[in-house]
């Protein structure tokens, strides 16, 4: 076949999980034979926006990268120069099928395009971006200064009032108006994603958590929504061999953002007793990064002095660069994440994981099984999972060794066999 996959990032230039499990389905397909194009952004403020710039995976050169700039831009959903390069790509590789990945920072109406030209759609869902507009049900702002307050599902006013409230004017007397403009246009933005989503030929889900939340919220029509576990390739998660003589190590794998709840786990770390200390891998985001060591020099310390800041990793060099030099993955997204590679990389190394007890979080881990969870978003119910680790050592490898419960064996879905059911879906919607 010949395949447009369509991401908003692609690594290295983006490296989170969607970006991620983009580029390995994408050198899985391409190894199977399949002519694979990739319609990504970047964002170069020096050049035009919508102008395009040609690449190939480095990885795997078959693979061709068509990158569309939107450094102006990104937080439109809608961007008719960005169609207009999409539309000119559909034209010139004339592909068999579009498989989107994400639309954020890119245009929804690339389905629009895809559909004129009777293309099957296929989309995966990472996130909940097409039924709330910032994609992870948390609010910017709330009454009580709770920062990152949990949202409990989408209303346009408390969109308004709850996320949009930043570009509001400041003014009292003018506070109806700008709720009313930005209530209309979350309005306006939710029936055009509906409309998106009718032209979808079929909704694939990483967890059944996610797959639910999209069919009972959202009305998603259950004939065109099926469950489908990421794939990985599992030679990355192969020979862990733990540095030896080190004490306790948790480790974070992720980005240095407020959702991803890394200012929890400092905190949770600062209350552990004994001999432990913390590795936080992901790449350098300026001032959050700096918040987040501001945060880490609040502790004592002793426990700053445990507290590592390690470099961004090439995925193809998980094990070598961050499994072996943890005894535990601790995933405290504050969000409700629906099924995060990290979680099912570290069952694959044999690493346990300690995680919340929500979303597809709680669906991949099991309490005294194959890991450790917590209450989410309670910082003393997490500083006692870890606390449990670092005094039974021994139940952090019996936990591990368990792995991914879906299979006997513990091991994760292969991506071989993961692109070959993906292959079943694409012929499923061609025909």
């Amino acid at each position: 076949m010949k395949i447009l996959k369509v991401i908003h990032g692609y690594p290295m230039l983006y490296n989170a999980g969607s970006e991620v499990y983009s580029q390995t389905i994408c050198h899985a397909l391409a190894e199977r034979g399949h002519e694979v194009h990739v319609f990504t952004r970047e964002e170069d403020s020096f050049r035009p926006d919508g102008s395009i710039r040609q690449d190939v995976d480095h990885d795997q050169p078959s693979i061709r990268i068509h990158l569309v700039n939107n450094p102006r831009h990104r937080d439109r959903y809608r961007l008719s120069v960005i169609d207009q390069r999409f539309a000119e790509l559909l034209d010139q590789i004339k592909p068999d099928i579009v498989h989107i990945g994400h639309l954020n920072h890119l245009s929804t109406s690339l389905v629009y395009e895809a559909k004129r030209r009777d293309l099957p759609v296929v989309y995966t869902l990472h996130d909940y971006w097409l039924m709330c507009p910032r994609g992870q049900f948390m609010q910017m702002h709330s009454g009580d200064d709770n920062l990152w307050a949990a949202c409990d599902g989408q209303e346009n006013r408390k969109c308004a009032t709850q996320c949009y409230a930043r570009y509001f004017s400041g003014a009292e007397d003018e506070f109806e108006n700008d709720v009313a403009y930005w209530e209309n246009w979350v309005g306006r933005r939710m029936s055009h994603v509906r409309d998106v989503v009718d032209q979808v030929d079929l909704f694939i889900s990483p967890s059944r958590y996610l797959k639910s939340r999209y069919e009972t919220d959202f009305g998603l029509p259950k004939p065109k929504s099926i469950y489908l576990d990421y794939g990985f390739d599992r030679s990355r998660m192969a020979d862990r061999q733990r540095t030896a003589d080190e004490p306790f190590t948790f480790g974070y794998i992720g980005t240095h953002i407020p959702a991803k709840g890394i200012h929890q786990l400092i905190q949770a770390f600062g209350r552990v007793k004994g001999d432990c200390q913390l590795r936080i891998w992901g790449r350098d985001r300026g001032q959050d990064s700096r918040a987040l060591r501001a945060i880490a020099n609040t502790l004592p310390i002793e426990k700053q002095a445990h507290i590592h800041w390690m470099p961004e990793y090439k995925n193809q060099q998980i094990t070598r660069d961050v499994f072996d030099k943890t005894d535990a993955i601790v995933t405290p997204s504050i969000w409700v994440e629906n099924s995060p590679l990290v979680i099912h990389e570290a069952q694959q190394a044999r690493v346990p994981v300690i995680t919340a007890d929500a979303g597809g979080m709680g669906e991949y881990v099991q309490h005294d099984v194959n890991g450790l969870l917590y209450e989410h978003r309670d910082v003393s119910s997490l500083s006692q999972q870890m606390q449990r680790l670092v005094d039974a050592p021994e139940l952090a490898r019996q936990l591990g060794q368990r792995g991914y419960l879906l299979s006997d064996d513990g091991q994760i879905p292969d991506i071989q066999s993961h692109v070959v059911d993906l292959e079943e879906q694409y012929k499923r919607v061609m025909n």
